[in-house]
């Protein structure tokens, strides 16, 4: 072990991965660290107190914000940095966006490298897959790695996949040998990943980045072809078992530690699928299951359920079914029930920016809301899923739930007019829609939704670069995020009378056109469409209207967008204070 100046400690922390093949440990500030971590927004409080000790981050945006938070809970951060995916219109074969991304990397290194809660750096989330051009990728990052390694010696630098097999293994190997480790993530392949790894010959240890239940592929499906979700019961039993055999297994050995995925809550596939907690902090069983395997234990257990049983999971156009589930709680707590049937996601893969939470159809619930056993009667025709959930009432929760199809038409069901002003876009926070929809030459384009270059008010601002001289590009607020039309979603704008919001251009004279609505002959349509078609900007904060008089506002999915050609030269311009109001 190398020694460690005092003058090093004070400036941050120093980490190191010591020891040889197939016996490495992570080191800080001297001393052994094995990683107890969490993947996600959930509280980092209740990350510490049930035995936690790091959490991951997938970009680095606000990496001083989630480094103190980090330093205030005593955790550290495994600070990732986002490359891009080649599905995202991202190429390895464009030197502009090259050099933009390593530029952007380097200049975070700079202003936080001596953060004392800063325990890795991860370059990119799973940016192999669908990779067309697997050697230049890998031979950027390794060259990322290097440069990031120079500027910053005191902290490890790996990556980040999706699971591992030969090619990926081999490609890692051969065109980035200068990564200090691996990080792995793996659902239903978890058991056996780390086996994996070494078996086709991997060189330095690997982190289990993203460890949680099956995913929709790989779980099975109902008779009625939808994929069964297991049960929150189930999935602690999995995790726990997937933390014994892949990380505590091999620890000192091949595996530095592990994040749970997703530490708190996410809709993805479900509501549930990868979430640790409800929606509003409640716990699931996962929650005890770590701290007991993470040393800790809980003053009160989640109760244990069953599976839901139906009736039928294809019922007819009309007809009523029946469903009833189970559970028992470990301390005797009274259980209260609460069932819902919700909007089957149109899409499994993996959802970016998170989806919107799906739509509700309590009304469904025709008998028996309270307990469990109850009637149910479809809204209509589409996928469903019904949920049980129920609550000890000491701040725990269990769930099951089945996936139903139903005949018929699909409902759709009228939107609640939003309040004026509702907002698109401000200061950096969402209103229902997401810059998720790319088009044209989009491996060209890049957003950043929390510039701070002088914006139009507040701390931050919309910052859109092009780097392509030609060609042309443009993006769709949706909702939900990556949508086109298959899921509800959206707001009903009947209050608003106007779409008005702030640009500028970086050198004057860029001209980019806008609009909102748009989207036709889809299942969830938008009900309107204005533009406001090749705007020349100025280099000063102008406010822009497209007025909306006359439109059927009551069903908007597309929130706002832009497109523009290609002007000669690679250019820039910003956005702010994008809202819906009444004026």
């Amino acid at each position: 072990m190398c020694a460690v100046s005092a003058s090093a400690f004070a400036a941050g922390s120093v980490v190191t991965i010591e020891g040889t093949e197939g016996a490495w440990r992570l080191v800080r500030n001297g001393k052994p660290y094995f990683i107890r971590g969490g993947g996600g927004g959930g509280s980092k409080a209740l990350l510490k107190e049930i035995g936690g000790n790091s959490f991951r981050t997938w970009g680095a945006d606000r990496a001083k914000a989630e480094l103190d938070e980090a330093a205030k809970f005593g955790h550290t951060v495994m600070l990732g940095f986002w490359l891009g995916h080649h599905n995202h219109g991202f190429s390895y074969l464009e030197k502009a966006a090259l050099e933009r991304t390593e530029r952007d990397v380097l200049a975070t290194v700079a202003k936080i490298k001596d953060h004392p809660a800063l325990l890795c750096y991860a370059l990119g989330n799973e940016m192999e897959l669908g990779e067309p051009h697997p050697k230049e990728m890998w031979t950027f990052i390794n060259s990322l790695a290097k440069k990031v390694r120079e500027a910053d010696p005191n902290h490890p630098v790996g990556t980040v996949v999706a699971d591992m097999w030969k090619d990926k293994a081999d490609a890692i190997n051969a065109y980035a040998p200068d990564l200090q480790y691996i990080g792995i993530n793996s659902y239903g392949g978890a058991l056996t990943v780390g086996k994996r790894w070494q078996e086709l010959g991997g060189k330095v240890p690997y982190i289990l980045t993203e460890y949680g239940p099956m995913g929709a592929n790989e779980c099975g499906v109902a008779p009625n072809g939808l994929p069964i979700e297991w049960t929150s019961t189930r999935k602690a039993d999995w995790y726990r078992e997937v933390y014994e055999k892949t990380i505590l297994a091999e620890r000192g050995k091949w595996c530095l530690g592990g994040y749970v995925f997703t530490w708190g809550h996410k809709n993805e596939v479900s509501p549930t699928w990868f979430g640790t907690m409800l929606p509003d902090g409640t716990k699931l069983e996962v929650v005890a299951t770590l701290a007991k395997i993470w040393g800790k234990d809980v003053a009160n257990r989640c109760p244990r359920i069953e599976e839901v049983k139906v009736s039928k999971g294809a019922p007819a156009e009309g007809e009523t079914i029946e469903a009833s589930v189970s559970a028992k709680d470990p301390e005797g707590d009274k259980l209260t029930w609460k069932w819902t049937l919700v909007d089957e996601a149109s899409y499994y893969g993996e959802a970016g920016l998170g989806l919107a939470m799906p739509e509700g159809w309590d009304e469904a619930i025709v008998a028996g809301q309270g307990t469990t056993s109850v009637k149910v009667k479809l809204p209509g025709g589409g996928k469903y899923r019904l949920y049980a959930y129920c609550f000890d009432g000491k701040g725990n929760a269990a769930y099951a739930n089945s996936p139903l199809l139903g005949s018929g038409p699909k409902p759709k069901k009228a939107l609640p007019p939003a309040p004026t002003p509702f907002p698109v876009y401000r200061d950096g926070a969402h209103g229902v829609w997401y810059a998720s929809g790319y088009m044209g030459n989009n491996g060209a384009l890049r957003l950043d939704e929390k510039c701070e270059e002088k914006p139009h008010s507040g701390e931050t601002c919309l910052k859109v670069e092009y780097s392509a001289n030609d060609n042309w590009a443009g993006v769709f607020w949706q909702s939900p995020a990556n949508d086109w039309g298959d899921q509800a979603g959206g707001a009903n704008l009947s209050k608003s009378s106007m779409l008005v919001f702030w640009a500028r251009g970086e050198k004057g004279g860029e001209k980019v056109s806008f609009f909102m609505g748009g989207l036709k002959d889809k299942a969830f349509s938008d009900t309107a469409n204005r533009k406001l078609e090749n705007v020349t900007l100025k280099k000063e904060w102008t406010r822009y209207r497209i007025p909306l008089d006359g439109e059927d506002l009551s069903y908007i999915k597309t929130g706002f967008g832009f497109n523009f050609g290609g002007q000669g030269r690679p250019f820039a311009f910003y956005l702010d204070d994008i809202e819906y109001v009444n004026q």
